[in-house]
């Protein structure tokens, strides 16, 4: 089930100093390192001359895949653009572990791949935890089929509340104007209608939302099923929502998920976790339908920064 080339690694054997030469290259061989992520879910560039946001914009450009950008995206997470491509991963604090987790899982609009880019690592700490949905959806499945038939039938109903004001200091606190690319309440509730949310506003001006039911599992091109959803980020780090602290996640009848099931994947996820330890210039090509990440705590007085630009398959 696991594979020792998880993830793939492209080293940079030719010796270049410049992006020029690395874009001419790439566009040479794209067509192979697509292949790779097909197979192996994430792809490791390393000792490439990549510096600059702009020389990583231009580095995950030569895929030729669609954009996706934050401001399209419904994104909780708040996040600092560098070019219309480029952005922070997440500008919580250091001391905050963003677990396990698909990109965007937990909403309508999700990119299928992902390229992070290491512009300075931490002192210590700081890794990027990758995990293959895959192999963990079948290990979970062959131990609890039931629990596992519950979740693909099931799917899930995810419950956030967007603050009226952006929190840096939270992993989920973008502003919901912001998140909802609007400016008025009437704006944001036509949103929310289009997107098949229900929501409730709080007195503090804040705005919670349940969406509808979402799938949690995916099936794959090659015939596997991932896990594909914020189960895990959702159970170890989301906090209950509103005055009645509400849970934030449930099965998408509204039934409670059994927390011995959780606890089981949370168990489970540990078999088949790979922490990326960033190296300066590093470029990681993850497919987000079959790898999850995160981002493991970081100390030192060198500011740790990982950018990101999310794509679309065209």
């Amino acid at each position: 089930m696991t594979d020792s080339t998880f993830p793939a690694i492209v080293e940079n054997q030719a010796g270049f100093t410049e992006v020029s030469e690395v874009l001419d290259w790439l566009t040479a061989e794209v067509a192979r390192f697509k292949e790779q992520l097909a197979s192996t879910g994430a792809v490791l560039f390393r000792g490439f001359p990549v510096s600059s946001p702009e020389d990583f914009d231009a580095f995950s450009a030569a895929f030729g895949y669609g954009d996706f950008t934050y401001k399209e995206s419904l994104s909780n997470a708040v996040r600092i653009n560098f070019t219309p491509r480029v952005f922070t991963a997440n500008e919580a604090p250091p001391e905050v572990e963003i677990f396990l987790h698909h990109e965007m899982a937990q909403t309508p609009l999700s990119p299928e791949k992902l390229f992070f880019c290491c512009l300075s690592a931490a002192e210590e700490g700081g890794a990027t935890p990758l995990c293959r949905s895959d192999w963990l959806y079948a290990a979970f499945r062959e131990r609890h089929p039931e629990w596992a038939r519950q979740f693909a039938e099931l799917g899930l109903k995810y419950k956030i509340q967007m603050p009226a004001q952006a929190d840096a200091d939270s992993g989920q606190g973008r502003s919901w104007c912001s998140t909802l690319s609007v400016e008025t309440v009437d704006e944001a509730e036509q949103r929310l209608r289009t997107l098949g949310y229900s929501w409730r506003w709080e007195e503090d001006g804040s705005l919670i939302t349940t969406t509808p039911a979402m799938p949690a599992v995916k099936q794959l091109p090659d015939g596997s099923e991932s896990f594909y959803n914020q189960v895990l980020a959702a159970h170890l780090g989301w906090k209950p929502v509103g005055e009645d602290k509400e849970e934030p996640l449930t099965f998408g009848d509204d039934s409670a998920i059994p927390g011995e099931a959780l606890v089981e994947l949370d168990r489970l996820s540990k078999d088949f976790v790979l922490p990326l330890d960033w190296q300066e210039g590093d470029v990681a090509l993850v497919d987000n339908h079959r790898v999850m990440h995160g981002r493991y705590p970081f100390t030192g007085s060198r500011k740790r920064s990982v950018v990101v630009c999310l794509a679309r398959d065209v």
